[in-house]
């Protein structure tokens, strides 16, 4: 396990939190905490591994080390990629304040089979928790719906539109344009949308090691018809600062979503800051 370049203080903002709405803190890569007014914090997708080197590269600081996290009510994963569910970066959560680990199928499976988390960590098969689109939960202060996604390098994606009484945040994972964003937007007003942007770039094939022009976020025109297509009153873009080769410029966005009526405002932060609804 990598040691956190930051010491502790990112959980420790987190925990110390007393946010009057929703405050939000980007991890980095496609990460959030999310902490509500009455206390109840989730944690999505965050990752703290290094990747694949020389295939996949880190970029960023590592803000934290799992194990100091202490207050978790349930960790969420969009998808199976490592990026995204990561028994070093998840697990210690999970052992340290017993909080469920929501998602689809195939993250689960990621959890259970290729990593054993409850061999490895103190993890109950009890934490785990199934969901697939459509489901709704109530965690704590939020209410969480289970929504489809587009991301085809995923064997299977969802996304999170998070309700709550002072603001609604929608994390899409690594989707592109969906079918479904227009639908989203008739069904919920999407306060801040979470959305993952990054360049096409070279990286090398995990197996072959040869290099191959790779794809794996929307560029600017996708996330742009994605925020305009979910009525987003504030878009974060997010991933673009995480593999070598495929980082890219997120202030390029005001450019061209300054001729849309969607989003409204865009909102660049970078690893560590701290957003509030």
């Amino acid at each position: 396990m990598t040691t956190s370049d930051w010491g502790d203080w990112l959980p420790r903002a987190v925990a110390n939190a007393d946010p009057d709405t929703v405050a939000l803190w980007y991890l980095g890569c496609n990460g959030f905490a999310i902490r509500g007014a009455e206390g109840t914090v989730l944690w999505i997708d965050p990752y703290v591994g290094l990747g694949d080197p020389p295939r996949t590269i880190r970029m960023i600081p590592v803000p934290f080390d799992p194990a100091d996290v202490a207050v978790a009510d349930a960790v969420l994963a969009t998808h199976e990629h490592t990026d995204h569910v990561h028994g070093p970066s998840q697990a210690p959560i999970l052992a340290n304040t017993d909080a469920d680990f929501v998602a689809p199928d195939d993250s689960l499976a990621v959890a259970r089979d290729e990593e054993s988390w409850t061999d490895e960590w103190d993890v109950d098969e009890e934490q785990f928790l199934e969901v697939t689109e459509g489901d709704e939960l109530r965690i704590g202060e939020f209410t969480v719906h289970v929504v489809e996604v587009s991301d085809p390098d995923a064997t299977h994606p969802v996304g999170y539109v998070i309700e709550h009484e002072t603001g609604t945040v929608f994390h899409a994972g690594d989707s592109k344009p969906s079918s479904t964003f227009s639908d989203l937007a008739e069904r919920y007003d999407i306060d801040l949308g979470i959305l993952a942007f990054g360049s096409v770039g070279t990286v090398p094939d995990k197996e072959t090691r040869e290099p191959v022009r790779t794809k794996w976020y929307s560029d600017e025109n996708e996330i742009i018809e994605a925020a305009s297509a979910l009525e987003l009153d504030r878009l974060v873009p997010t991933h673009w600062d995480m593999w070598k080769g495929l980082t890219a410029d997120p202030t390029v966005l005001h450019s061209h979503a300054r001729s849309f009526e969607h989003p409204n405002r865009l909102d660049i932060v970078e690893i560590g800051d701290r957003v509030d609804l």
